[in-house]
């Protein structure tokens, strides 16, 4: 979500700061050649794993929820495939991100997790968004992986209710936010791992292809 951007920005590119929501988005810019919307659904999982600023507008996000999501959970991932100026041109900020695709599959869906990219040369993530309970249990996951998961103190606590994270049946989500050097190799793959592990197996109820997840309720 916050990504610093080097250089002299592109003036010919028009800016997704002013866009109101995808309808000015899309009449800018072109899908399948400027962007992809990638959806999978999976119709026995209550929970959506998203990436609203994917591919080339905040690198390594659809990898991390792609890998999140397995084959099992809810996927959606929206993608700049621009030559330059992803973030410029199509970084929708969350709580104007209203496109009806993702609309459309977080209608069905519990519990919603969105994947970010953020500036910064630590390894750190900051966790946010409306649903505190699922914040915290995936906090707690991360932090027995021997990663620095913050919920509180920073800047991205994602609780605009219009926030895509907070999108889904029960008007609260997660939004996860990841430094440069944990959205690559390895460390991408280890953050991955310890957020899907820690969804399927946590609380509240969850149901997926495989299990009905049961934990503490909220």
């Amino acid at each position: 979500m916050a990504v610093i951007i080097r250089g002299k920005a592109n003036a010919a590119v028009p800016d997704a700061a002013g866009y109101r929501g995808y309808a000015d988005l899309a009449r800018s810019q072109r899908r399948g050649r400027d962007y992809a919307i990638i959806v999978r659904r999976r119709r026995e999982s209550r929970i959506a794993v998203i990436a609203p600023h994917g591919g080339d507008i905040e690198d390594g996000t659809s990898a991390i929820a792609r890998a999140i999501a397995g084959d099992d959970l809810n996927l959606y991932l929206f993608e700049g495939r621009r030559r330059a100026d992803n973030y410029r041109a199509l970084h929708l900020t969350s709580h104007r991100f209203d496109e009806p695709l993702c609309l459309d599959l977080l209608a069905r869906c519990d519990a919603v997790v969105a994947v970010h990219g953020c500036a910064g040369r630590e390894r750190r993530l900051f966790l946010g968004g409306l649903d505190h309970g699922l914040r915290d249990w995936l906090a707690a996951a991360l932090r027995a992986a021997g990663m620095r998961a913050d919920t509180r103190g920073h800047r991205f606590a994602a609780v605009h209710p219009e926030n895509i994270c907070n999108r889904g049946t029960t008007r609260m989500g997660v939004q996860i936010e990841l430094t440069q050097p944990l959205r690559r190799g390895t460390a991408a793959m280890r953050v991955a791992a310890a957020v899907r592990c820690a969804l399927l197996a946590g609380a509240p109820c969850y149901r997926t292809s495989d299990q009905l997840l049961c934990g503490t309720s909220r």
